[in-house]
């Protein structure tokens, strides 16, 4: 059975459900940054899944990537999966400016957390809604 790690659900909101993904958007507003978590139990490495679930895995990772770029115009997608402080397999999809508080090193630890303004989370799931990715479920 699949369970989210709990510090993702501590430094996430959840998004919705793609056909293998749970989405997530991290807490941190300084950067659109989303997380997809394949929904498959006592997964920590790309490796541990199936070959059907790892093309499908980068098939909603490109697709996703791909429609964020367009909505929030950005300069540069940054794609990873570090898994040292949480084991659970997910990918990073951050979406980077050059003029973002970070830029050009990499998001984590560089500038404080901030929280999302009231209603700003509401308007970022209307736009993640609003890409049509393939299979997308809000929740």
């Amino acid at each position: 059975m699949f369970v989210l790690d709990a510090r993702l659900q501590q430094d996430s909101l959840v998004l919705g459900d793609l056909p293998l993904c749970r989405l997530l958007v991290s807490r941190d507003a300084n950067y659109p940054w989303f997380i997809l978590v394949p929904r498959r139990p006592d997964v920590c490495e790309l490796f541990e899944l199936n070959e059907v679930d790892r093309q499908q895995l980068w098939t909603e990772v490109t697709a996703l990537a791909e429609a964020l770029k367009v909505e929030f115009a950005a300069d540069k997608m940054n794609v990873a999966t570090l898994g040292n402080v949480v084991s659970q397999l997910h990918m990073h999809i951050v979406v980077r400016h050059r003029m973002d508080p970070a830029w050009p090193a990499p998001v984590w630890g560089k500038v404080a957390a901030r929280d999302y303004a009231p209603g700003q989370v509401d308007a970022l799931r209307q736009r993640i809604k609003a890409l049509a990715l393939d299979g997308f479920v809000e929740i």
